[in-house]
């Protein structure tokens, strides 16, 4: 299953948190973020719309993933090079795979990125 990680501010629309996984290219199975941002009504209405069930990572859960780009602000609020790499990772489990590095929304409000994990 892919997951669509996402990272955003607190002034990122539904449109935005869309724009940014359709930059993607993906088709997720499902949407994760981090567990403080999880029931934003942005995030909420987003995954709403398209139907994907959430997942609401831990603070704990989103350092030491290996990310594709280093944010020096996600660094510093959450222990990760990006927010929406790490989540996608750590939703997706052991062994998941980043499909590449996170898409920014035109606004610049939101990010996404897309992990995999093959299952044996």
């Amino acid at each position: 299953m892919i997951v669509a990680g996402f990272g955003f501010r607190a002034g990122a629309t539904a449109a935005s948190l869309r724009d940014a996984l359709a930059r993607t290219g993906g088709a997720p199975g499902a949407v994760a973020t981090a567990a403080d941002k999880a029931a934003a009504p942005a995030f909420r209405g987003m995954a709403g719309y398209l139907g994907l069930p959430v997942h609401a990572v831990p603070a704990a859960d989103l350092a030491g993933w290996p990310t594709a780009t280093r944010s020096t602000a996600s660094l510093a609020a959450r222990g990760t090079g990006s927010l929406a790499e790490a989540a996608a990772l750590a939703a997706a489990g052991p062994g998941a795979r980043l499909l590449g590095p996170r898409c920014i929304s035109a606004d610049r409000m939101a990010t996404c990125a897309l992990a995999e994990r093959s299952d044996p």
